[in-house]
């Protein structure tokens, strides 16, 4: 009688399996990315963090106390350009809406600095206090908005104003711009338009913006409205504070940076406001 076959023995069966589980992950181990790729992978990153950047959000730091202690000098920001934004088709379920009276805003200051000769309009950030239509006065520093005074921001600073402008910035606009030396020569010239029985109209297309630390803020009572294209956004939360002097972002040149930077280095955890981190604004 003929033999029958055996079958296999259970230890090469495996065996072979195993060879040919490694075969593709051999295979695939020998296909290597091209240099064209590796660019094609660097340029879409790129892209896509331009776009972020330019449409949707923007870093901010905090330059000043004018906003304290709301905001602090140093607190970097991630800023939302869209909820603000005009609105457009080729973004339709994004919810817009206009400013409202309250709101932090990021916005281009209107009119130009001097920035080493030459003139730069700065961004500044602020909080709005009037829109269109809105009648606006100060009374012993107290804001009155259509004859309702106002609260004073939560954070906000209530340090003793400079003796010297204190009746200017407490009693806004009894005392005129054209009496402070520091308000601009356009808004001297332009306010008393906008005066009508002793308060400021805001309008329409504008908006009056003014710092939490109201005796610590160059904002609307000496430059003037914001134009509604000037606004670029609103803070969403501060994603990294460190401690910083209020004189720091006025030095220039590459010793001064480099000399900050490694500052930051070597203070990063001492000096980093943790307590900040992730801090949502409002």
């Amino acid at each position: 009688m003929a033999k029958k076959k055996e079958p296999a023995s259970k230890e090469q069966a495996p065996k072979e399996q195993a060879q040919s589980e490694q075969d593709p992950g051999q295979a695939s181990a020998s296909v290597e990315e091209t240099p064209f790729e590796a660019a094609a992978s660097i340029c879409s990153v790129l892209v896509v963090g331009l776009f972020i950047l330019t449409f949707l959000a923007q870093n901010f730091v905090i330059p000043s106390g004018s906003m304290e202690n709301t905001l602090l000098v140093g607190d970097h920001l991630v800023v939302d350009r869209i909820t603000l934004a005009p609105p457009a088709k080729w973004m339709p379920l994004v919810h817009y809406r206009e400013p409202q009276r309250g709101d932090i805003i990021v916005f281009i200051k209107p009119v130009p600095d001097d920035v080493d000769g030459k003139p730069q309009y700065l961004f500044l950030v602020k909080r709005l206090i009037g829109v269109p239509g809105d009648h606006i006065h100060l009374n012993d520093g107290t804001v009155v908005i259509n004859g309702v005074p106002q609260t004073q921001p939560k954070d906000g600073m209530d340090i003793p104003a400079n003796p010297g402008e204190k009746v200017f910035l407490d009693e806004f606009p009894t005392i005129q711009p054209a009496m402070d030396p520091s308000a601009t020569e356009e808004w001297a010239v332009d306010a008393p338009n906008h005066i009508v029985n002793g308060e400021l109209v805001v309008p329409p297309g504008k908006y009056f913006m003014m710092g939490d630390d109201r005796h610590n803020s160059l904002d609307s009572r000496y430059w003037g409205f914001v134009p509604r294209e000037n606004i670029v956004g609103r803070p969403l939360f501060n994603y990294w504070s460190f401690k910083t002097s209020e004189d720091q972002y006025e030095q220039t040149g590459l010793a001064a940076n480099v000399a900050w930077m490694a500052h930051v280095v070597i203070h990063f955890f001492s000096d980093t406001r943790w307590a900040r981190t992730f801090h949502v604004v409002k």
